[in-house]
């Protein structure tokens, strides 16, 4: 501020810069920023939807690969029994996939078994041999009933499966039975285990939304998202929500898991995964992309200072000799300035009158 209360030109080069270059900062930066975080999410949320339909195909494959175990022995005749045990006894032992393969007549007596087990029961009231009757079908899982003392269970927990069955088909077509097999439950948990990619979590969900598979503070509980809800419905199928852990995720889902003609159970594969460790990537790249703003904004705004510094230097010094000039004093020449040409200008002016003849009386009389 100078001595007359008013502001230099110095400060309105430096006022006038800054907001010069920093309002169109700030805006490009702002929509930058904004446009960063959205594509960013948007590719989250891509590379999540494509990790949870990829599982859900790659289970779907791999419960296919048991059906067609299955569905290769439906047209077995129930005439052979030893024969017949024989070959469910080892298709059963093929991976420890199957606690139990079997087939039976159109009663619900079971013809044969691996290891013979079962064999000559009713299984009548099962569901995987009423539905069985009725055409290829995969039954949700369940805990085992008449196998649950035949099983060896080291470990004491109830033995879980899920059931694939198919009618058996005689010379004309016709239904004289049907095979069905208990997958281990266990086999479809190590399955989906194996599926989960670091930072994203898998829930495989019941047809009643019931989660069958995923974190244990969810465990068989009804699974209330509005991404499951939208999928059901054929709406969007990634959302970022809030889930009963009070923590916000994005979250995907796989309507269906399944696989060529593998009768479905219903599923439906949930992939989540934590909103803050998922952005935490694009947070980072925010956060530099504002410190090299703030840096260029600071260098920026000191070179504006030193430019405005130059720029006004010529004024002053020219100001400062026209006041002695007029305060009567012996202000000599004038700094011949060269920055520009109104300074130059101005420069050539006042040495022009410096020199012009002094009365007593008068300061500079007209040389004319």
């Amino acid at each position: 501020m100078s001595s007359t209360g008013r502001a230099s030109l110095r400060t309105y080069i430096v006022y006038a810069g800054a907001i010069l270059i920093f309002v169109p900062f700030l805006v490009s930066a702002g929509l930058y920023s904004r446009e960063l975080s959205q594509q960013g999410q948007q590719q989250i949320a891509n590379r999540l939807g494509n990790r949870a339909n990829a599982a859900a195909s790659q289970l779907g494959e791999r419960l296919h690969e048991l059906w067609l175990d299955v569905s290769g022995l439906s047209g077995v005749r129930l005439d052979e029994q030893d024969r017949l045990r024989a070959d469910l006894t080892l298709v059963g032992r093929l991976g420890n996939r199957f606690s139990w393969i079997g087939v039976a007549d159109v009663e619900g007596k079971v013809f044969a078994a691996s290891q013979g087990m079962l064999e000559g029961q009713s299984v009548a009231q099962r569901p995987w041999f009423r539905q069985g009757l009725e055409g290829p079908s995969a039954v949700d899982v369940h805990e085992a009933q008449l196998l649950a003392k035949l099983l060896p269970n080291p470990t004491g927990k109830p033995f879980r499966f899920v059931d694939l069955t198919a009618p058996l088909r005689g010379p004309a077509g016709q239904t004289v039975g049907v095979i069905g097999a208990h997958v281990d439950w266990n086999w479809v948990k190590d399955t989906l285990a194996r599926l989960q990619s670091p930072g994203i979590e898998l829930l495989l969900v019941s047809r009643d939304n019931r989660v069958l598979y995923g974190p244990a503070d969810l465990q068989d509980k009804q699974l209330e998202t509005t991404a499951l809800a939208s999928a059901q419905r054929g709406g969007a199928l990634t959302r970022i929500e809030r889930w009963p852990d009070g923590r916000d995720y994005i979250t995907t889902v796989a309507p269906t898991v399944g696989y060529a003609d593998l009768p479905s159970f219903g599923w439906s594969l949930v992939a989540r995964q934590d909103l803050a460790s998922a952005t935490q990537v694009i947070g980072d790249l925010t956060a530099g992309f504002w410190k090299i703003l703030g840096t260029g904004f600071v260098i920026s705004f000191l070179l504006l200072c030193l430019f405005a510094g130059w720029l006004a230097t010529p004024m002053r010094r020219l100001s400062g000799f026209a006041e002695a000039l007029a305060a009567g004093g012996d202000a000599g020449f004038p700094h011949a300035e060269t920055r520009y040409d109104e300074a130059a200008r101005l420069s050539a002016a006042l040495t022009r009158l410096q020199a012009l003849p002094r009365g007593p009386d008068d300061r500079f009389k007209d040389a004319a």
